[in-house]
């Protein structure tokens, strides 16, 4: 992990892009931070729309972590951004596009090639910038994720054994062999979901939750559409944290 710059917010939070091989990210560390005292980390998802792009929300979720106690990162999702264009995931994208503008019926060769293949590589890099955040001294366990895509939180939380708690954003599509996976995980939850969210299918994120294994395990539904999560929302979010990462 080689650190491109670093700036303190008036807050007092560190803000430090990286790159990680050719993977861009940014880490967010409160005041309070150090090698005597490291903090918890949240690990930040996000929809593959570009660091640039999604960095006023992200810096935002990363702040109100850091009030709390908890340093945050994030990771550009593979063929986002400044990486590389993915030939094979924009054919799958524009598949998709296709489908829903003529208003066929999305099917599952369809879902499947458009999120498979991006969760299986954004899990491997989490995992990476997972070990290389957890070598820096003022980072410290546990770890928790919030956000988006849900299937990449999903596949996180049912093979990253660091990743205790979760905060997941419905509102994607979810392939059938993610609903499988979904029984498998077992670490308590926080799921957000849109109940007028014009381009999920809610009974898709309803039958996700159902299948969680979790034993803890809670729905916050709220009114509106996808990007209308209301702010107050965030504040049963941040207890959940302050629950399972304290």
């Amino acid at each position: 992990m080689h650190f491109t710059s670093e700036q303190r917010l008036d807050d007092g939070v560190l803000e430090r892009p990286f790159l990680l091989g050719d993977i861009p990210g940014v880490l967010w560390t409160p005041a309070s931070a150090s090698p005597s005292a490291p903090v918890p980390l949240i690990l930040l998802g996000h929809p593959p729309l570009g660091l640039r792009r999604m960095y006023p929300r992200l810096a935002g979720r990363a702040r109100h972590a850091a009030a709390d106690g908890f340093a945050a990162a994030t990771i550009e999702l593979p063929g986002s951004g400044d990486r590389p264009r993915w030939a094979a995931l924009e054919q799958a994208r524009a598949d998709l596009r296709r489908a829903m503008e003529s208003g066929e019926p999305v099917d599952d060769e369809i879902i499947d090639a458009v999120v498979l293949p991006l969760v299986e590589k954004s899990v491997a890099e989490w995992q990476a910038a997972l070990d290389a955040l957890l070598s820096l001294p003022e980072i410290g366990g546990p770890i928790g994720y919030s956000g988006g895509v849900i299937s990449i939180g999903v596949r996180l939380a049912s093979v990253e054994p660091r990743v205790s708690a979760a905060v997941l954003f419905a509102g994607s599509l979810v392939p059938a062999a993610i609903l499988e996976e979904a029984r498998r995980v077992t670490i308590p939850l926080h799921v957000l979901l849109q109940w007028d969210d014009e381009g999920n299918d809610r009974q898709a994120a309803l039958d996700l939750f159902d299948a969680f294994g979790s034993k803890e395990k809670s729905l916050h539904a709220n009114m509106g559409g996808h990007t209308g999560v209301p702010q107050f929302a965030g504040e049963p979010a941040a207890r959940f944290f302050a629950r399972h990462l304290k």
